[in-house]
């Protein structure tokens, strides 16, 4: 799947769909969206309220 923000500009993240994604995957994700939004992962949870 492929998901797009227009939130600070616009950024494309691809996410595999399928159950479970891997750790290191999921962590990636996770990186690349906290960057997108200059934030650490730890901020980006937090903000996601997780």
């Amino acid at each position: 799947m492929r998901f797009t923000t227009q939130q600070n500009g616009e950024h494309h993240v691809a996410i595999p769909d399928h159950s479970p994604l891997q750790i290191g995957t999921l962590q990636g994700i996770l990186k690349d969206i906290a960057a997108h939004h200059n934030m650490t992962v730890t901020e980006l949870l937090a903000h996601l309220d997780m």
